[in-house]
């Protein structure tokens, strides 16, 4: 039957909120509990899909379907949703329908957000690297020195991804150690100028055991990368982290580490950036000219303004092969090239080489 309805409202909400609480000692017999909380709003919209009439009557629906589309624009800047022991990151939709003499009908719809993160940066494209060492002892005697080094090729991946570790574990030790590497995400909440930290493997790989005195070499061991969330770096109160932890087991004490940190990203790397990650990292080559390539190309030159002379053209040849040496090996040569062969005349509308008038136009039929 037809329904006499007031007002249907709308309004879409954003937040971070963090809470938790602490058990405190004042003394041998009170003790009292702490709490920790903050929020932080991202959105906030309001709006009326149906309002009122001005005489201040009800507005009548006959029985059937009725939709109220809407549409809101969303903030540039919204973290990523999340879900964690001490906080989360929530979006939703909630709508309230008024009805004359009746409780007020309310419905609500959360949706998700994903903060985007570009790993085609410089400094998620960098490498990172480490070393670090340890004197293992048992009770109180030397039984040697572990130490172990690191690599990978960038700080920024996407899930789905492989890690080529590159390492090096030596083992100057009595006994056999056991290397490992392992993903680690970190979860911080801060309230009131405290942090609370919750850290969990993402996952983990074991090596075999080196055994005494003995050397392993990681020649780019894969550890991919399982579907997680994105990092979140740019939020006040909840920030989730990851790194790439190298440990060591020995035996009788305790473990050596070496963290690299990691950035979880959303926009996977460009075909361009990985090819120019591989050459760079096979070839020790100057490519410090790159950085000064302006963002906004430049029209090209004339073609007189890079070739005048016969002798200009013989300097445009390619090096000779003794000039280069081992670079000739691999597809950088290739990649220079591109910029040591002439560049095409410019396109014209006139002849440049214009038919004589002394000379007699050809019959095409004898």
């Amino acid at each position: 039957a037809a329904a006499r309805l007031g007002a249907l409202r709308l309004r879409a909400m954003g937040a971070a909120r963090v809470h938790w609480t602490e058990s405190r000692s004042a003394g041998s017999s009170t003790a009292y509990t702490q709490s920790y909380s903050d929020q932080v709003e991202f959105l906030s919209h309001r709006d009326t899909l149906m309002a009122p009439p001005d005489n201040g009557e009800a507005t009548v629906l006959q029985a059937g379907k009725h939709e109220f589309p809407f549409t809101f624009q969303l903030p540039e800047t919204l973290a990523t949703s999340f879900e964690g022991k001490h906080g989360s990151v929530r979006y939703w939709v909630k709508a309230k329908l008024h009805r004359p003499w009746s409780t007020v009908k309310k419905a609500k719809k959360e949706f998700t957000v994903i903060e985007p993160i570009d790993i085609n940066t410089p400094a998620l494209l960098a490498p990172q690297a480490g070393a670090k060492e340890k004197l293992a002892r048992a009770w109180y005697c030397n039984r040697g020195q572990v130490s172990v080094t690191a690599k990978i090729d960038r700080k920024g991946y996407t899930p789905g991804e492989v890690i080529p570790i590159f390492a090096e574990i030596d083992n100057c030790t009595s006994r056999a150690v056991v290397p490992k590497a392992a993903i680690i995400q970190t979860q911080t909440f801060i309230a009131r100028g405290t942090k609370k930290q919750k850290k969990s493997v993402v996952t983990s790989i074991t090596g075999d055991p080196i055994p005494a005195g003995k050397r392993e070499v990681w020649h780019g061991r894969a550890l991919k990368i399982p579907p997680v969330g994105p990092s979140i770096l740019q939020c006040r109160i909840i920030q989730v982290e990851y790194s790439l932890k190298v440990c060591v087991d020995i035996p009788r004490t305790s473990k050596l580490l070496l963290e690299l940190p990691l950035v979880i990203g959303t926009i996977p790397l460009h075909p361009f950036g990985s090819r120019t990650s591989s050459v760079s990292s096979q070839y020790s080559v100057n490519l410090d000219w790159l950085s000064t390539i302006p963002e906004q190309l430049e029209a090209p030159p004339e073609y007189s303004a890079v070739v005048s002379s016969p002798e200009d053209e013989q300097s445009l040849a390619p090096p000779c092969r003794s000039e280069l040496g081992d670079i000739l090996e691999g597809p950088f040569f290739a990649y220079i090239q591109e910029f040591r062969f002439r560049p095409p005349p410019l396109y014209s509308e006139v002849d440049p080489n214009p038919a004589s008038d002394s000379i007699r136009p050809r019959c095409m039929t004898c």
